[in-house]
């Protein structure tokens, strides 16, 4: 209980009216134990003064985590229209959060692993406990590695955003071992898909992201999402196909469709599960040219 419960408890008055207050309390902690968790869901979703925008599991929170209860997972190798062909050398790799807790990169290096992009943070409020170990741990193996931020367009702008990420892990150097920050945007695993936002407003906060990343940075993030999701909140915008590498989520034996304007993928998260910790990634590319992005 905090300082204010229990000077409530302890404090002034009659015997029977501090043990209403008690009783009070242990029947309110008892209505929160029990609340079903599609409860909180809808209240985020309807923007309620107890969900809206309040993050209740942000170390669940990891890139592509709210992937397989939308789109499942196809590996019967049927890509759909407009699928692209890879280039002929795939570098393996991986993405890793908290979820993972502290990874042995000796044994993913040797298992052919060569770059890791390592969740940050999320929001303005979560930093993720194992970044220092996996962050460095990675790199001081050998791999090219990156970080991530995992966002909520509806907690706070976008420029915002990418302030606090840069502040606590996202930043870049041109150092050849460093890749550009990424932007995770999908399914909003607290509510409503799109965060409540339209698309014109989707497209307006990703891009003041993008825009002060580059700013501060010198480069622009890489964009993660999926084609469903893209093409759902962004209304497959194709503004960002200039400027930010895209990394496709599809947990199938094909990339798939790419969003508007990108004739082939960066990165391609191909499945949740593997021989890496976390997920399993593809960089569209042999080493030099990873190492070329790392470069800016």
């Amino acid at each position: 209980m905090s300082h204010g419960v229990l000077s409530v408890v302890h404090g002034t008055g009659s015997a029977r009216t501090r043990l209403a207050v008690l009783v009070g309390l242990i029947v309110s902690l008892l209505t929160l134990a029990f609340t079903a968790p599609g409860a909180a869901h809808a209240a985020a979703a309807t923007g309620s003064a107890a969900g809206a925008g309040h993050l209740t599991h942000p170390e669940l929170d990891w890139m592509g985590s709210t992937v397989p209860a939308h789109e499942g997972s196809d590996t019967s190798g049927s890509a759909g229209s407009g699928a692209v062909t890879p280039m002929a050398t795939q570098t393996l790799g991986m993405d890793v959060s908290g979820y993972q807790g502290s990874v042995n990169w000796a044994t993913t290096w040797a298992n052919g692993g060569r770059f890791a992009y390592v969740k940050a943070t999320e929001s303005t409020t979560y930093t993720n406990p194992d970044f220092a170990q996996q962050y460095n741990g990675s790199y001081n193996v050998g791999m090219i590695r990156g970080s991530y931020h995992f966002a909520t367009p509806d907690t706070s702008a976008g420029a915002t955003q990418a302030d606090y990420f840069i502040a606590h892990g996202g930043g870049w150097s041109a150092d050849g071992k460093t890749l550009p920050g990424a932007l995770d945007i999908e399914y909003n695993p607290y509510g409503a898909t799109c965060y409540g936002l339209s698309q014109a407003s989707m497209v307006s906060w990703i891009h003041a992201f993008a825009n002060e990343y580059h700013a501060r940075e010198g480069v622009y993030p890489v964009i993660y999402s999926t084609y469903d999701w893209w093409s759902t909140c962004t209304g497959n915008n194709s503004g960002f196909a200039t400027t930010s590498p895209f990394w496709i989520a599809k947990y199938s034996t094909s990339a798939g469709t790419l969003p508007a304007g990108y004739g082939y993928y960066t990165f391609w998260q191909h499945a949740d599960s593997g021989t890496f910790p976390g997920d399993q990634d593809y960089f569209n590319g042999d080493l030099s040219r990873l190492q070329a992005l790392a470069l800016g």
